[in-house]
């Protein structure tokens, strides 16, 4: 308990320091853009990592094994042309929009900005809603709290107070950094917590490794049934939800929703430079290293607890926990939140628990800031002007970011009291996701990218992806769940409907990549059908005589300064005119971890297997994961130091410029005409 006190109030004392330099709207919903790469490849990695997100990874590992580790790095290749070449964020960020939506209208009109504002906001919202429960409820069986529950008389609602209770002193946290700084305190504080939360998974990978050690879990793992096999990838054809299926969609969805998600909205704009942002795309995939290890090999580590007999006091508590939540998919969800707890000694328990908290604190206040941030800038501010009424004043601005913002904790807190998720976490973050980027892909990549596209086919992708997609979320967690059951006890003797299945042939994932493939279609056909668009893209992307001059960069390091001429080979690598030696000294480690990662366990191992027929014996998989893991953490371990003393310079720029810089109190978010 001291370890998570003590951690928590460094984060908060930070983001409380932070707050002196907010003094306009752009310093709270952009730092005024004065962010550097380290310290946003960390912070918006943070971020996105939350507890949630954690549990999510939970499910996935444990049902995959080491097989989804390998299936995932058939997104590495996309993962590299995405950060190397600049897609999206390069341009997205020379726009100086500081939301989609104020995109959408200097881009589409101010119509489809209000429109494209509020499904944003509610596809948001809908998804976060369960943040708030899942991080509860992970605390409750964490801690051994004591539930007290009452239930609804005639509505057949049961009420979890104590769930109710937990979520509100973790949202009041997160409310607390966020309402008091905005984006400069939701982005130190983010970062601050992502640098510790990497020494402490350090500190636990060990112990985990020496509590169940690798023989253990080798052992364990060669006695899954063929077909779920947990080392073999190629021998997971009767696994359900995470197949080799699973990833290829995640692949196509991750290119064509790429950073069209808003939930951490602010970092896409956070940066001194489009270079920058760049850039700490770039060094996001060295961020992310510890972490992947950590959470798959806990996941795996519960599967080995649960289905071996090295543990089995420890499985038995496990199984008598969870078959007392009377849950199902509940007890999918935190089959690996109760395992740690039971197995884990007292001091790695509370570094555990500290880690999820910041984990929670983090993704909670900077959903709450995007969130609120978007109703105010994408709907409020454009209804006003549509109706034209004066501009807001800053106090009023700011206030009104803030009463968004509780509103949006307000609302989670909720949802998660009265919502009982029916699916994976991961299916239902793609779907609730695909109400708005279902059609928002297309809408961001062919108004950056396409001269032809059009206000027309925007209006077009929007309306026929959020539709299916609402649709699916309906049938998913609502119709279904509660139709079978009836239908099955209504009639006993119709075969046909006795063979109707538990869940919905389509889980979230094949449902959001199908909206995404009608809304693409979509959006180019009715482009192309109707007018053509004038679009001044030198005007849209601030290029030539409507540059505009970086007057906060102040510091020695101005990536916008040309360094020399590029050859055409460095060029087609991503390498451009506005790299430093160190700049490009990244990329050629990036390049090379690529070819450790893709190149060599992936496509190496996949041809080895088979075309020459190694690696048929589990034994021989088991090494295999052995030295993927060993140099794959060495990585790890170099990346974490370097990212501390880059984050820590940027910091402290940050702090400097933020200091001396003046504000320009006309730079809140409006589109002028």
């Amino acid at each position: 308990m001291v370890v998570v006190i003590v951690l928590c109030l460094m984060v908060v004392g930070t983001a409380l320091y932070a707050r002196r330099y907010t003094k306009s709207v752009a310093d709270f919903l952009s730092a005024n853009r004065c962010a550097g790469r380290y310290l946003l490849t960390v912070a918006s990695g943070m971020a996105g990592l939350g507890a949630v997100t954690i549990v999510a990874m939970w499910e996935k590992f444990y049902q995959g094994g080491f097989g989804a580790m390998h299936w995932g790095m058939m997104l590495l290749p996309i993962n590299l042309v995405l950060a190397l070449s600049g897609w999206v964020i390069y341009r997205y960020r020379q726009t100086r929009a500081m939301t989609l939506s104020q995109f959408l209208e200097m881009r589409y009109s101010r119509r489809f900005r209000m429109f494209a504002g509020l499904l944003c906001f509610t596809s948001g919202a809908l998804n976060y809603g369960i943040f708030p429960a899942v991080t509860g409820r992970f605390f409750i069986y964490f801690l051994d709290l004591p539930l007290y529950a009452t239930t609804v008389p005639g509505l057949e609602l049961e009420l979890n107070w104590t769930l109710g209770l937990v979520m509100a002193i973790n949202l009041s946290i997160a409310l607390l950094i966020t309402l008091n700084g905005g984006q400069i305190a939701v982005m130190v504080s983010d970062w601050v917590q992502g640098q510790l939360c990497n020494i402490c998974f350090l500190l636990m990978l060990g112990v985990l490794l020496w509590l169940v050690p690798w023989p253990d879990i080798v052992s364990t793992l060669m006695t899954a049934p063929p077909g779920h096999s947990k080392l073999n990838p190629f021998d997971q054809g009767d696994l359900p939800d995470f197949s080799p299926m699973f990833f290829f969609m995640t692949l196509v969805l991750q290119v064509y929703t790429y950073r069209v998600w808003q939930g951490s909205q602010a970092y896409n704009v956070s940066a001194r430079t489009p270079h920058e942002a760049k850039m700490a795309t770039v060094l996001a995939e060295f961020r992310g290293i510890i972490t992947f290890m950590l959470v798959g090999l806990a996941a795996i580590t519960a599967w080995v607890v649960m289905h071996g007999d090295t543990q089995p006091e420890i499985a038995a508590a496990t199984h008598a926990t969870l078959n007392g939540m009377g849950d199902e998919q509940m007890a999918k969800q935190l089959t690996t939140t109760v395992v740690m707890k039971n197995l884990l000694p007292p001091g790695v328990l509370g570094l555990l628990a500290a880690v999820v908290i910041m984990a929670a604190v983090s993704t909670d206040s900077t959903y709450l800031h995007s969130w609120g941030s978007v109703f105010v800038q994408d709907v409020v501010m454009p209804l006003r002007q549509f109706q034209r009424k004066p501009q807001m004043t800053q106090d009023a601005h700011l206030k009104a970011l803030k009463w968004s913002i509780a509103g949006v904790a307000a609302f989670a807190w909720l949802f998660s009291m009265i919502f009982s998720l029916k699916e994976y976490i991961f299916m239902y973050f793609q779907l609730t996701g695909a109400i708005f980027t279902g059609g928002a892909g297309a809408v961001l990549i062919g108004g950056l990218y396409w001269k032809r596209g059009n206000t027309w086919g925007a209006w077009g992708a929007m309306v026929v992806g959020s539709v299916l997609a609402v649709s699916g979320v309906v049938v998913n967690n609502i119709l279904w769940p509660r139709l079978i059951p009836y239908l099955h006890e209504r009639y006993p003797d119709t075969t046909w409907i006795q063979s109707l299945p538990e869940k919905f042939w389509l889980n979230g994932v094949e449902i959001g990549f199908a909206v995404s493939l009608i809304a693409i279609a979509t959006y180019v056909i009715i482009s192309l059908v109707t007018a053509n668009p004038k679009v001044d893209y030198d005007k849209l992307l601030h290029r030539g005589r409507y540059a505009v001059t970086g007057k906060s960069i102040q510091s020695d390091y101005n990536p916008m300064v040309p360094r020399g001429a590029v050859s055409h080979w460095l060029r087609k690598l991503g390498v451009t005119e506005e790299f430093t030696f160190g700049d490009k000294m990244i990329f050629a480690f990036k390049y090379a971890f690529f070819i450790w990662q893709f190149v060599i366990a992936f496509i190496g191992i996949t041809i080895a297997y088979t075309v020459f027929g190694q690696l048929h014996s589990d034994q021989a998989w088991a090494t295999w994961w052995a030295i993927f893991l060993c140099v794959t953490g060495a990585v790890g371990i170099f990346a974490t130091v370097w990212f501390i003393i880059g984050g820590v310079k940027d910091l402290l720029t940050l702090f400097a410029v933020l200091k001396t810089s003046e504000r320009d109190l006309g730079d809140d978010g409006s589109v002028t005409e």
